[in-house]
Parts: C-alpha cells; structure tokens; sequence
C-alpha cells in the first residue's frame, strides 16, 4: 500500500496540471499522454549520457513546457480547435520521443536518478518516500495557489470563465491560454520525469491513457472534497490521485486482471461524476466544505445549504 501512495502523491503532480487545463482554463488538453512520455524521455536519455538527475529532470519538465506552448499556438495563432490541437501535438510527440530515446525502452535500473537516495537508504516504500514525496507535492500545489492568486493567474480564471469578457477588459487571452497549457504540460513532463526514475526505466507507452487517469483524479478528488476555494481544489486533486492508486491497489489485490485497468479508471470516473448528482455524498456531511471557488460541475458542487448544522455553527462563530 506504501507504493501505491508514493505513485499516488508522485501522479499528483500530473493530477495537478490536468487540474489547470480542465478545471482553471476549461480547456480539453490531450497533449498530457505525450508530453507526460516525453518528460520521461528526455531525463531517462540525459541521465544515460551521464547529465546529473536533477538537471535533467528540469530538462525534461521544459520539454513538457516547449509541448503545451506548440498545442496553445496551434490553438490561439493557428485557430484549430482545441481537442484537434492537443491531439495533432500528443501524435506528434510519439515520433518526437522515439527519437529521443532510440528505441521503445530505456532502463534507468544502475543509473544514479533523484530516487537513488531514497533507494539507498532503504526509504523507498515507507513513511520517509511518502513524507519526502508529500513535501514535493505539497509545494508545487502551494506555488500553485499562489500563481492563481496573482494578476497573471486571475486573468487566465477569467479566461476559463468567460474569454469574452476579460478580453473586453484588455487580457491578451491567446497569451494566458498558451502559458497554461505550457504550465499544465510542464508539470506532467515533470511527473513523467519522475515516474521514470521512480519504476527505473522510460517507455515510449507509459503515456498511455494518462489523461484518463488524470481526469479521474480530478474528479474523483473533487467529488470527496468539493471546496470552491482554490487552496482546497488543488489538495482535493492530491487526495484524488491518492485515492485513484488506492482503488487500483485494491483492485489488483483482489484478483482483478491489470489489463481491466482501464475499465476499472472508466468505472471510477462515472461513479464520481454520478454519485455526488445523485445525493449520495449529502448523506456525508462532514466531506462537504464550503467557500471560494469550485472547479466541481456537478450540482453537488455548490456551496452546502446554510441550513446544515455545521455551516450554522461555522457561520455563527464567525
């Protein structure tokens, strides 16, 4: 179980750039299942040329970034629609990472990587990974919220709400989007750098189906944890990721075949998407928070009734 949160928090990463193009921008961003392979890619292939490991998980998280700028021009300068876009980037990149890796696999097993410490010292699938990988989540997710509560991050809000209007108040709107979909990719190839590192190789398939499981992440983390404020948005998409790797855990230790998988993370994202519309999360009060901003559609998503007992009680104390 302590593997599957180490990949839990270690997919949060991911979870939390499929956050900014899904929930922040509104943007249907299928670039994540090559550019999650070619952040992978690119680190596996400088650490094998003997590039330190954190250089070139850097390295490969800016190639994540170079990915989302080519999907935000195809977008906003070449005026192709969205979903087209990511796709035509994510096909691309296929070939890309093939040639950055020579072939289909890169084996990382001898290579000293990030997670080399870890391994030494026998951290690896205990509370320490988990506490050293947690710190590293919750960082990116608090430069996260800090991001979002500037100008820049409040005018691509804006643009996910409402392109026309911010547009009339002067936001270059081409610019916000394309600097999302380069943050947004960048922490995937950043994840993908890490996961590499992590099971020690590279795979030109790891990518995969990715923006599934990045989705179910997202929803399932804010159908448990449904805050409108970003602070509690962003840890929801954590918990999710958690969570996601759990039920996989689980559903492999049960005798579930792995090439069900997929069907399991489809099931997953249905049950999210429905049992919170169907009021079965009403029956868990104490799982509803209230405030700020929610990325939630559901109409479970608002902001729980005032008549509720532990609203009452919040609102009287304040």
């Amino acid at each position: 179980m302590n593997a599957a949160i180490e990949l839990g928090l270690l997919y949060g990463v991911m979870a939390l750039g499929v956050y900014l193009t899904f929930r922040v921008l509104n943007f249907p961003d299928l670039t994540v299942d090559g550019s999650f392979t070619t952040g992978a890619a690119v680190a596996a292939s400088l650490i094998l040329q003997g590039v330190p490991a954190p250089i070139a998980t850097l390295a490969g998280a800016a190639s994540g970034l170079v990915a989302g700028t080519v999907t935000g021009l195809l977008y906003t300068k070449g005026k192709i629609d969205g979903l087209l876009a990511g796709i035509l980037t994510m096909i691309a990149l296929w070939s890309i990472n093939l040639r950055i890796m020579g072939k289909s696999n890169l084996p990382l097993l001898r290579e000293e990587t990030v997670m080399t410490p870890l391994r030494e010292n026998g951290l690896i699938g205990g509370p320490g990974a988990i506490l050293v990988f947690a710190i590293l989540v919750l960082l990116i997710k608090f430069a996260i919220d800090w991001f979002l509560s500037t100008d820049r991050g409040l005018a691509i809000q804006a643009t996910g709400d409402n392109d026309q209007m911010i547009r009339s108040f002067g936001v270059n709107t081409d610019g916000t989007t394309i600097l999302t979909l380069a943050l947004s990719n960048g922490l995937v190839a950043l994840c993908g750098a890490l996961v590499a590192q992590y099971q020690g190789f590279a795979d030109i398939s790891m990518g995969i189906g990715l923006i599934l499981v990045g989705l179910a992440s997202v929803i399932i983390g804010q159908a448990i944890l449904p805050g409108r404020s970003i602070m509690v948005s962003t840890l929801a998409v954590i918990i999710g990721a958690i969570v996601y790797r759990l039920v996989i855990f689980f559903a492999l230790a049960v005798g579930l075949n792995p090439n069900d998988m997929k069907l399991v993370t489809a099931g997953l994202v249905v049950a999210a998407l429905l049992l919170p519309r169907w009021g079965f999360l009403k029956k868990l009060p104490r799982l509803r928070i209230g405030g700020g901003r929610t990325g939630f559609e559901g109409p479970d998503a608002a902001a729980p009734a005032p008549s509720e007992p532990e609203l009452v009680s919040t609102a009287s104390a304040k």
